[in-house]
């Protein structure tokens, strides 16, 4: 269970990036995370696992206040909070397999982890944790060999070897084709309901959220304007959140991808039929 409470971030500058955001997660619930740029998204998934200092507020993981832990207990603490990037955050020279490991790196002596010597145990799971995210036949490939959408499953992959009690994604799909980004999605969901793992997912795309998270919370200028299912989330609300002008332009950009790729399939389709 996350409990946030009151979490508040300012900047030196004066500038309120998070105002007074409160809710709870419980185990297996997955939630999305919208709002326009510089609403706070980012900014709030850091000041969870204190990334970034927040202003204000407490964080609690099953139990344990992480707003108030000094440097060791923190990093303690972070061992079981899995963060997956927009970036991937992958180490390129590095194996798919070695990049997964790196996942136990805060569990490990640092001798082992120097000489890439894993324990057994975190050795077999790395193995079946490939196998689940699709990637078992890549594992001796180096990351910077791998697809967009390759790259994003080394990271779940990663994650989830550190067995966290808390999963923080960061725009996970920015980088990738429509079709990979349902993908992705659809396994993070997966893997999270099957792990009883909690998850927040910073995401950029209404209608992917909808469709995959079990709960959306949205942010508008470092506000909660919107805490609610999917379903709940009407035309109205979305401009309560985007602004008339930005929601509009969204509609818009989403319905120009969805021709593009309407059109792509169509385009394979007839070189498959004329093959």
């Amino acid at each position: 269970m996350l409990d946030v409470t009151g979490l508040t971030k300012t900047y030196a500058t004066g500038d309120k990036a998070l105002s007074d955001v409160s809710f709870s997660l419980p185990e297996g619930q997955v939630v999305g995370l919208i709002g326009p740029s510089g609403a706070g998204k980012s900014t709030l998934i850091r000041c969870i696992n204190r990334l970034v200092e927040p202003t204000s507020g407490t964080v609690r993981l099953n139990g344990q206040e992480l707003t108030r832990l000094g440097a060791r207990d923190l990093r303690r603490a972070r061992r079981r909070i899995g963060m997956i990037f927009q970036e991937y955050a992958l180490v390129e020279r590095l194996t798919v397999m070695e990049n997964v490991l790196s996942g136990r790196l805060g569990y490990v002596p640092f001798w082992r982890s120097f000489t890439r010597r894993f324990p057994g145990p975190d050795i077999a799971r790395a193995f079946q944790l490939l196998d689940r995210v699709g990637l078992s036949a890549h594992v001796d490939k180096r990351a910077d060999a791998l697809s967009g959408g390759q790259r994003q499953r080394v990271g779940i992959a990663r994650a989830l070897e550190q067995e966290p009690e808390l999963l923080l994604v960061d725009e996970p799909t920015a980088s990738l084709d429509p079709r990979t980004s349902r993908q992705i999605m659809r396994l993070l969901t997966e893997v999270c309901r099957e792990n009883r793992l909690p998850a927040i997912v910073n995401i950029h795309d209404v209608v992917l959220a909808q469709q995959f998270t079990d709960r959306i919370i949205g942010l508008r200028a470092g506000r909660m304007v919107f805490d609610g299912r999917p379903e709940q989330l009407t035309q109205s609300v979305l401009t309560e959140i985007y602004g008339e002008e930005d929601w509009n332009a969204m509609k818009k950009g989403a319905a120009e991808q969805d021709e593009a790729e309407a059109e792509a399939l169509d385009a394979a389709r007839r070189l498959a039929a004329e093959a």
